[in-house]
């Protein structure tokens, strides 16, 4: 079993920045890759940026060149540092980990942080 705890949403204005952290904990080394995925009221869920086991990242295009997907040493936390915040990217952030344990492709979800910017 893996467990994401998110840490860092909160209130900012357009224009401003904040970092989300996403930590892993667990049976962590059966994690394939971790995700930031954000949802709006009334809209889907969607991906943001994620990164694989590798390094290897990639990001929704509306956030691309404002957001960037990174991690510590130990691989079990997980950041996004959000910059040029608009109005549009307010919604509660979800961490998501990819896993082969129990089974390929189980899916693990944090509890989500909400990000609110105001114009």
């Amino acid at each position: 079993q893996v467990q994401l705890v998110e840490s860092g949403g909160g209130l900012v204005q357009a224009g401003g920045s904040l970092r989300l952290a996403c930590a892993a904990s667990g049976s962590t080394f059966t994690i394939n890759s971790i995700g930031w995925y954000r949802q709006a009221p009334g809209k889907q869920r969607e991906l943001v940026a994620a990164i694989s086991s590798g390094g290897s990242t990639n990001y929704a295009d509306s956030v691309k060149g404002r957001f960037t997907i990174s991690r510590d040493n130990t691989k079990t936390t997980v950041y996004l540092q959000m910059n040029s915040l608009k109005p549009k990217d307010t919604a509660v952030y979800y961490c998501n980990a990819d896993s082969f344990y129990p089974n390929p492709g189980s899916l693990y979800w944090g509890r989500g942080t909400q990000v609110t910017v105001s114009s």
